[in-house]
This record gives C-alpha cells, structure tokens and sequence, in this order.
C-alpha cells in the first residue's frame, strides 16, 4: 500500500490532491496489516458520507473518497480490474440515488412516496464497468399515472424538473469539485425530447424504432435509481425486441459501419505511441467490446446465457457456448484487462475522461511510473503485442460481416424499373416504377436509412414477382405500397428477410392472400418473430392465463392493457400464418381464438375490479358477471369476430358498496361495466382488442348495460321474445368466481329447459330469419354466414330444436348439432372452415369476393383439390342445412 501512495504521490497531481484531502479520513483507516478489509471498509466510509439533507457537499465529499481508495487498491493490485470497476459503479449507483432523494425531498415528497421515476443506467455504468473518470450514461423515464406531484404541476414538467435537479446536484462545479459527470443525451433524439421519457412514449420507441446502435446500448441497460419496478419492467418488456430471437444481421452490418468510420476518423496515429487513441485505435478497447457485442446481438436472442452485461464475463460466455474460440476469448480478455487499466492510469493523472497517449515526454512518463514501469518505452513493449493481437481478431470478424451482402441494387430511373417490370410480367409496370421511385425517395419511414432502402431493394424483386403478377396483380401492389407506407420502421425488418429468404416468401404469400395479416404486420413489425419462434398452440383456458400471467396488485391498468393487447396481436397473428398455410385445423384456430377472448376478458375484469374498488369498495355479496353469446359463447370465433356479451351482476340491487365512494348496487355495476368494454374495446398505444356487442342484453340498447341476474332471468322468463331465447341457447358464464358462475348456468338452465308452445317458437324462429334477410342479406356466393344454407340458418333450426324439446344443448354448435341433428354436424364443420379462413383472407365488408388466389388458398385449408371441388362441396353443404330447415320448420326456406 505504502508503494502505490508513492506512485500516486510521485505521478499524479490529481491524486496527490486526494492524499492531502483524506489525510484525516480515508487514510487512517488504510494503516494496517490487512490492506483488502481495509479497502473496503474505506470504501464504505465514503459511500455513508452520502446524505440527502446536504446532497451538493456530501456527493463530492463521498467522491473524493471513493477516488482514492479505488486508485490506491488498483495500484497496488489488490484488486482486479472488475473489482475496481464494479466499486465505482456502485458509488455512482449511491451518488444518483442520493441526488434523486434529494431532488424529490426538495419538492416536498416523502420517502415512501418516491415513486412513478426510474434511472437507467447505460453503457460502462450499466455493466458495472465504469471507468476511473467517466461520465455516467442515464436514461430516466416516468410513469405520469404514478409520479407524485404538486396539483399545480404538470405531471412531465414535474419529472423534468426533478431529473435536471438531479444531473446538477451530480455533475455541477462548485469549490469541491464535482461527483459524477451525466451524459443524458442517450435518449431518443435528445434534441427534441425532454429529459425524462413517458414510460408508453419510451417503450413504443424501442420496439418499433430504435436503432441497432440503440438496442445494442441496451445490452448493457440496468436500473441504477428510482423506481425499481418501473425501470424493470420496462426493460424486461423491451427484451423481446432488444435480443431478437432471429439473427440481428442489422446490428452487425451497423456495428461493421460504426467500427469502419471509427478506424477511418481516428486512424490518423495507427501505431501505438503520442496522439493514439487507446479506446477507439485500431485494437483497442472498443474494438474487444464490440467484438463481444457483436456476437451478442446476433446469437443473444435464442440463448440467453450470452446476454452478459460486462465484456470479460460475455467473452467468457461466448467461448462456454462455443461461441468463439477459447483461445479468442483468452487473448481478448487479456488485452481488454492490459488496456482498461492503462485507461485509468492514464485518467488518474488529472482526473481528464481521456484516452489519449498523451504528447509529451513528461506527461508519458508520469503514466509509465503510475503502471510502475521504468519508462514509457516499457509500456510500450507491454501494449504493442495486445493491440495487434486484437486488431487481427477484429479483422476476421469485420472480413466475415463484409461478406454478407446485404443490398442489391435495382436501377434507379424509372425506364429501367419500366423495362424490369416488363420482363418480370408484372400487371401494372407503370404503378411498379412509380411506386419505386416513392419508395427510392426515403418518403416512407421504413426506408428512410440507406441501410433499410438496401436490404428492401434486395427483397425487392422476389416480393414484386410474387406479388404483381397475375389478373390480381396490380390490387396487390397497391397493397404492398400501402404495407411499406405504414411500416414505423425498416432497417431491422427488411434485412431480417434479406437473412431469411423464406420469410420473404411468407410476407409476398401475406400481401396477395390476407390484407388483415398484412395491416397487422405493417403496425408491428416485430410480429415476424412469431414465426421464427412460435409458441404452441392453447388447449385450456388456464394455460392462457398462465400466459398472460397474473395482475400485480399494484400494476397500473395502462401496461395490463398493453400487454394483454401484444399478447393477442402475437398469437392471432401465428394462427393467422398456421391457417395460411394449412397447418392448423380453422375448427381448432376458432377454439384457441375463443380461449384467448376469454383470458384476456378475466384478466382485465381482475384488473378494472381491483381499480374500482379502491375508490368505491365492494358491494357485499355482489360481484360483476359476464355471459358470452353467438360465436364468443360457442367457442368458435373467426379472426374477425366481434364478442358478444351481457353483463350481469349477483346480489341484491338494493346494497350499496362499502368504500370511500358508495354507491348503490346497480349504479356501481353499470359503471364497473363500462370501464370493462373500455378496456375490452379502447384504443391504446398497441391498438384496440375486440369490438364489444352488448345489444342481446334485456331491452337491447334501452336497457341497461348491466342488469342483476335475478332481473335477467325475470325478463327472459316474462318478456323476452323467441329470438331472445334463442340467441341464449349459445350462452356460457365466462366470468366471476364459480359460485357465481353456478348461479348464471342454473338461470339459463330454468330458461332454456321450461315448455313453450312448438308452433310459436317455430313460427317466430321463422319471422326472425326473415327479417334478417330484409335487414341483412347475403353479401355474395361466399357470405357462408347469412347465405340460405349457411350457418346462421344451421344456427337457427339446431336452437329452434332445442327449445321445443325443452332441451337445454352445449353452447358448441358442433356439440349440439351432434345431439339434436348429426346428419349436420360435417356441414358444420365445413362452413365454419369455412367462415374462418374467409374472416382472414377478406376484409369485414361482406360483399367482398375472393380472387383466384385466395380461392386457391380456401380450396388447400379445406382439404379440396381446386376451387371446383370447394365449390361442390359448399352446395352439399348448403343442401344438408336446407334439408334440416325444411324438416324443422315444415316449409321451404
């Protein structure tokens, strides 16, 4: 210990500096034979100095400890490189958290009300690798349903004021120096943003439009202060997006970018000696950290051992899985520990955040004697061999990425796009040529980077050939301009098909057969990793909400929306493609679209309920219950199908709740039900979840939303028509607790099971059928739905059946069809293969007819040989229901 106080004493006048200012603090307790316990408890000293009551004295009184006993432990070598970084690191966690306490105390905000603000840390901060002197990379971001604030106050100019707070408390000089430089300028387009981020606002961008330099910062991203939780879920939501379960050739081709423009800008002094740069120089500190992430980023996303933070520990992971080389990782590792201590040699001098051989003779002297070599030329002898060493390496790895191409350029002029149309037999050359050169123009926000427009142009020809040909052709590229157009973002994307050919063909298939898939994809982009990883298919309603997992108690509703809505996008979106491409059977498709309504109906009914009675409190024996009818209570929905729904509620309607806010039973329920279909059916920052039909409820629009079980089934028994009771033959509780439930199924089992005359429910079955007809007719020789013989007739007659056999049957419609009429149970089953496929590859507008693609693609999912045999087996179909209808109800439909 003595030797390094004399090196310090001797070379650097920063450090020399320190030594008189800690001769009656830090120093004493470093007088003794155990040289490590007392590093650390020197460097516990110097954190307890931080003190939120002085903050501004104490941070840079706790720095200034902090200092030396981390220089005075590295130059003695008692502690080795990720010793020393980690210790700085968390002295910086200590000293934000310090500052952030005091901004919020200042503000007048308790402690136990700090929250709704969470600090990330970044680049060698969030790693744990923090350099002797160095700044501290910080993103903050805000939750604005959360964070405390004056009533006065706009809630992000609150957040605001308290991060600038806390970057002046840290960073300001005054007559004791400064603790810790901030660099917020990470952020996105720091220019135009605020400071701090809205949670929705900072997570929208890095999933859609984060650049591969970005993500690849998020390597290393870790919460350092504030909200911890916050800051957590953010990032444990934004790994999907981060480590990209598909080969990240975008983030390697940038890094490759990145690495050549550094060797290029600083390549001006590439031997070692004065003026060369030690972390951008040819083999020098970045090109081993890049070397490392580079292979994270293109390997991380489907093995997560990889996903190591700190350089030493991800090299050493690499070479675990194979990765790399052993002999690479040994090589690097050992250089990166060489040239990161010579880094802070270099930084103990002054205190300067430099990496620079310095010029002069004495000042390379002075850093020679802080490594404890004789001379500089010693220094040298010891650093020349690891950069070489690491630049050959790097070398490699650059050659290997160069050898992708990754663009592929068509001709620019309009002549020559015409002429290339032409040759490739595209139906509209001139719509193609104009549509290329908006698209050349960087006019769409997905092709605005040069490396985006590249890897499009690569994918470019295959897309348009397999797109624009045909009779269809020229509707199908407008429809590919529309998906380009709406894209938020591209480079990732299009070199992701660029790596990936045969998801290039899946997207052509997409555009030409199913514009629903298309808009979806065009919205979230990231949806294509579901087919690269797709997850299995659901069975049961719990493993649906094993899925989605359960609310946190204190989970704000905003983030359950999002996430329940990114949870359905993600896997309507796979069963989409598994219908595209006849793997998955459109009857099981129907079952697992119904399964994951329902789930996610439970989980935002926890949700809104928990909220709600927080103000209001719970009606006692009352809770709220939700029948699902048609095709929702069924178990058969298509992909575009609406959820039909009647919301009831237990109890007595004359109890009134019990919290702060009472309020009678029926005025509580009501607006319970209303924040319900607002969560079902609002819009958010993911898009909306389900259209919401409530009109089967009692008096249709001019009852009440929610009405109490004992008054539903009043109204059913008393005054409901026909069709009404009808419509409840597909009614199932989806909702409430069990008990509860049993008491729903028991009404509708009284309903559905009690004697009516045969003549008058077949008689208003039939008016009922025909006034659709007037209101609603078929759309065309594919509206299988509302055709005569189709499946609301189908649906019609089996109900009729059940309620004149007093005979309550399974919402099922293939389960009742298989007690009350079997002969129809296959033309169930096709038609409603039917519907399916059709909902998916047509838009909602009934009239919509499918073109000869399409026709190919329903005729493959039925298991028909061409369009002909679907035909044929359509009219059978259609001919097998009439039958039935006329058997029924005793007269032609």
């Amino acid at each position: 210990m003595q030797e390094a106080r004399a090196r310090a004493e001797a070379h650097a006048p920063y450090l020399r500096g320190l030594l008189r200012r800690e001769a009656d603090g830090i120093l004493p307790l470093l007088d003794t034979d155990e040289p490590r316990a007392a590093l650390h408890l020197a460097l516990a000293t110097a954190l307890a100095r931080h003190d939120p009551e002085a903050p501004a004295a104490s941070l840079r009184a706790a720095k200034a400890g902090v200092a030396l006993t981390v220089a005075l432990a590295d130059l003695a070598g008692l502690w080795p490189l990720e010793e020393v970084t980690l210790a700085l690191s968390r002295a910086a966690d200590s000293a934000i958290q310090c500052a952030l306490d005091a901004a919020f105390a200042e503000r007048g905000i308790p402690e136990g009300e700090r929250r709704g603000l969470a600090v990330l840390g970044l680049g060698k901060l969030g790693s744990h690798e923090l350099n002797y002197s160095s700044d501290v990379d910080l993103i903050v971001l805000h939750d604005p349903t959360t964070l405390p604030h004056r009533a006065q106050d706009d809630v992000d100019e609150a957040a605001v004021r308290l991060v600038r707070r806390m970057a002046t408390l840290l960073s300001e000089r005054t007559a004791e120096g400064y603790a810790w430089r901030v660099d917020l300028r990470l952020r996105p387009d720091p220019d135009s943003t605020p400071p701090s981020l809205r949670l929705a606002a900072a997570e929208a961008y890095y999933q859609s439009e984060a650049l591969a330099w970005e993500r690849a910062a998020f390597i290393r991203a870790r919460t350092v202060a504030g909200d911890r939780g916050l800051g957590d879920g953010l990032l444990a939501t934004l790994t999907p997006f981060l480590w990209r379960r598909s080969l990240d050739y975008s983030a390697l081709a940038e890094i490759r970018e990145v690495s050549a423009r550094i060797r290029d800008h600083f390549g001006e002094v590439e031997a070692f000696g004065p003026g060369f740069d030690l972390k951008r120089g040819r083999g020098g500190i970045r090109e081993v950290e890049f070397f490392a992430q580079t292979h994270q980023l293109i390997f991380g996303g489907r093995e997560p051992a990889l996903r190591a933070p700190a350089t030493l520990d991800a090299l050493k992971a690499l070479a675990a899985e194979g990765r790399i080389s052993a002999a690479d990782a040994d090589t690097l590792s050992a250089a990166y520990r060489h040239l990161r201590t010579l880094e802070h040699r270099l930084q103990m001098v002054a205190d300067q955040q430099t990496h620079i051989i310095p010029r002069q003779a004495a000042e390379r002297k002075a850093v020679a004697g802080l490594m404890g070599a004789p001379a500089w030329q010693d220094v040298a002898r010891m650093t020349e061999p690891h950069l070489k060493r690491v630049g050959r390496i790097y070398d490699r790895l650059l050659e290997s990425a160069e050898g992708k191409k990754l663009a592929e350029r068509v001709p620019a002029e309009r002549e020559a796009a015409i002429r290339w149309a032409r040759a490739a037999g595209l139906a509209d050359v001139e719509l193609f040529a104009a549509s290329l050169a908006v698209w050349r123009s960087g006019r769409p926000r997905s092709l605005r980077r040069p490396e985006a427009m590249a890897a499009f142009e690569t994918v470019l020809p295959a897309l348009a050939k397999a797109i624009g040909r045909g009779p269809d052709g020229r509707a199908r590229l407008l429809r590919f301009d529309e998906f380009v157009q709406a894209l938020p973002s591209g480079v990732q994307f299009w070199r992701l098909l660029v790596a990936h050919p045969p998801l290039a063909g899946l997207l052509a298939s997409i555009l030409a057969t199913t514009p629903m898939l298309a808009d979806s994809l065009a919205r979230r982009p990231e949806l294509i990793d579901v087919v690269i990883d797709p997850p299995p298919p659901l069975a049961t309603l719990g493993e649906a909400l094993a899925e989605l997992g359960r609310p946190q108690p204190d989970e704000p509703l905003e983030p359950l929306l999002d996430r329940v809505r990114r949870w359905t996008a993600e896997r309507r979106f796979r069963i989409g493609l598994d219908l595209l491409e006849g793997r998955r059977p459109p009857l099981d498709a129907a079952r697992e679209l119904s399964l994951m309504a329902e789930a996610g109906l439970v989980r935002l009914q926890a949700a809104v309920t928990h909220a709600f009675e927080a103000r209001h409190g719970r009606v006692p024996e009352g809770e709220l219950l939700v029948l699902a009818l048609g095709r929702f209570g069924g178990q058969a929905l298509t992909p575009q199908s609406d959820l039909d729904l009647v919301l009831l509620f237990t109890g007595d309607f004359r109890r009134q709740s019990d919290g702060p806010q009472p309020l009678s039973a029926s005025t509580y329920f009501n607006r319970l039900g209303q924040r319900l279909l607002g969560a079902l059916s609002a819009p958010t920052a993911e898009g909306p979840l389900y259209q919401v039909d409530t009109r089967l409820r009692p008096s249709g629009n001019q009852g009440l939303l929610v009405v109490s079980l004992d008054s539903f089934e009043a109204y059913q028994r008393d005054e409901a028509e026909i069709w009404e009771t009808l419509a409840l033959t597909r009614a199932r509780p989806v909702s409430g607790s069990a008990h509860a439930q049993r008491l729903a199924d028991a009404a509708l089992e009284r309903l559905l099971t009690c004697q009516r005359p045969p003549d008058t429910v077949l008689r208003e079955a039939v008016d009922m059928r025909r006034m659709m007809d007037q209101h609603k007719p078929a759309g065309g020789p594919w509206d299988v739905k509302l055709m005569k013989g189709g499946l609301v007739d189908l649906e019609f007659l089996v109900a009729a059946r059940a309620l004149v056999a007093g005979t309550r049957v399974p919402p099922d419609l293939d389960a009742a069809c298989g007690q009350l009429a079997p002969a129809l149970r296959a033309a169930h089953a096709f038609l409603m293969g039917l519907l399916v496929i059709l909902r998916l590859i047509l838009p909602a507008d009934r009239t919509a007819a499918p073109d000869r693609a399409s026709l190919a693609l329903l005729a493959r999912a039925c298991g028909k040989k061409n369009r002909n045999e679907l035909r044929a087996e359509l009219d059978e179909a259609r001919k097998a229901v009439l039958q039935a209808w006329e058997e029924t109800f005793h007269r032609k439909r």
